[in-house]
């Protein structure tokens, strides 16, 4: 018989949870955000359903129409080092921008975390979105720059930061008392790169961790974004809005793979879904309702704005068809926005309609029923092709996410579609993925 195709999952780990009115719930911890106990209790619930990773998002600038716990919360890097001190299996990973970062000090940052949760770190490399409009306002700069521009100086920023992962071959610490060698000092290698945006001499003053160099993680569609993401990425974050755009997506990323010396097995994607589980399709739909109710449709419209232009919703009435909304071009996730587009036209929603239709957390899809409706729609979305994974968004945490370990995950386990134990230490080993040769040592080999 051929084996069954195991599915990979990820917890987006965000404090009582994805739905903009979570906070507001009577079982929620208001200031989750902030409270490392919670968190650090929720990767645990997450680690104990054998997730692969507890992922951490981050934005670099807010305003008043931020989502409640994007507000006041922790820096990632310093989240999940926290995480790694109360997991001892689960993959941690991090969002990190590179239109905002210098590559050595994160290259470091990441590298020592990877060290410290023993090999468990992954990288969300981002661009930045810029929900807001006023993130370069933070970072002494006049205008946030333009989505390609942005990419141009991801592809370099990248190859430095992978560069100096590599600083160090794996042998080079000797560590001999006897005589007296430290490092192997023709085992240490500089960046040396010089680009367009970027000038990095190193070594970098850490070496290669158990899993060799953390996971790259990326969530770009755009055209920019794919090409980046077949080139260097590990696992891509995709949020479409059904299956069968879900399957065109995932075979045209795995399509441009080949050209970069890659096989399909070496690229994940991950869907984004936001499961609500009952033992009645009828409990799960009230469940939803009771987080639907605590909505303030004027303060969800907000969150909205953030990734469709920062419109005034205020200007219109909620029964406003959103066409009639004067939409502006956005410099923020290009392929979201027109996805939104075209959803707002073909199904001429009004502006109230929107949080509802267009985000995860708030929507009444297959991901809210019964353990084994879930189930099924999850097998369904892995057997045809359309991800090899899951980023769960439970829009209330932790109570969705209990609810989905302790009645989905023994399906899944039962179907032999998902792990009964963790095989492995490291994010790598969770994933299927080779620990990568080092490019100096490899170089050393191929002349």
């Amino acid at each position: 018989m051929t084996k069954k195709k195991e599915l990979k999952l990820a917890l987006y780990l965000i404090g009582a949870g994805m739905h903009v009115a979570a906070w507001k719930h009577s079982s929620a911890k208001v200031n989750a955000s902030i409270d490392i106990n919670a968190l650090q209790k929720v990767a645990q619930i997450a680690e104990k359903g054998k997730f692969d990773i507890a992922f951490v998002a981050d934005s670099l600038a807010i305003n008043h129409e931020s989502h409640p716990h994007i507000l006041n919360r922790f820096d990632p890097l310093i989240q999940i080092t926290a995480l790694a001190a109360a997991t001892t299996k689960i993959g941690l990973g991090a969002t990190a921008s590179t239109t905002y970062s210098e590559p050595y000090v994160l290259a470091r940052q990441l590298m020592s975390i990877d060290h410290i949760s023993n090999g468990r770190v992954g990288w969300n490399l981002v661009t930045t979105a810029d929900a807001t409009g006023q993130t370069a306002l933070n970072f002494s700069r006049d205008r946030h720059w333009e989505h390609d521009h942005r990419y141009e100086r991801a592809e370099e920023f990248i190859d430095v930061v992978q560069s100096l992962w590599d600083s160090w071959e794996d042998d080079a610490f000797v560590y001999d008392r006897d005589n007296n060698i430290f490092y192997d000092r023709n085992k240490v290698h500089e960046t040396a790169f010089k680009g367009k945006y970027l000038s990095v001499k190193g070594p970098l003053n850490i070496a290669r961790s158990v899993q060799g160099q953390p996971v790259i993680v990326q969530a770009g569609a755009s055209k920019p974004g794919q090409k980046l993401a077949a080139r260097t990425a590990e696992v891509v974050f995709v949020h479409w809005d059904d299956i069968e755009k879900s399957k065109e997506h995932y075979r045209h990323l795995k399509a441009q793979l080949a050209p970069f010396g890659r096989t399909d097995e070496e690229l994940l994607v991950f869907q984004g879904i936001s499961p609500i589980v009952a033992d009645t399709e009828e409990e799960a739909i009230r469940k939803y309702n009771e987080l639907q109710a605590l909505v303030d449709p004027y303060e969800s419209l907000k969150f909205v704005s953030g990734y469709m232009g920062n419109v005034d919703f205020s200007k219109y009435s909620l029964d406003t068809p959103a066409i009639e909304v004067d939409f502006p071009e956005v410099n923020s996730i290009q392929s979201h926005f027109y996805e939104h587009l075209e959803i707002i036209k073909k199904e001429k929603l009004k502006v109230g309609d929107l949080y509802a239709r267009l985000f995860g957390p708030a929507k009444r899809d297959a991901f809210v029923g019964t353990a084994t409706q879930i189930a099924d729609e999850m097998e369904r979305w892995i057997t045809e092709e359309a991800a090899d994974g899951f980023m769960l968004q439970f829009p209330l945490l932790p109570r969705d996410l209990e609810d989905f370990v302790n009645k989905v995950v023994p399906i899944l386990q039962e179907r032999g579609i998902y792990r009964k134990e963790y095989t492995g230490s490291t994010l790598r080993e969770h994933l299927g993925l080779k620990k990568p040769q080092n490019r100096f040592t490899k170089s050393k080999v191929t002349h």
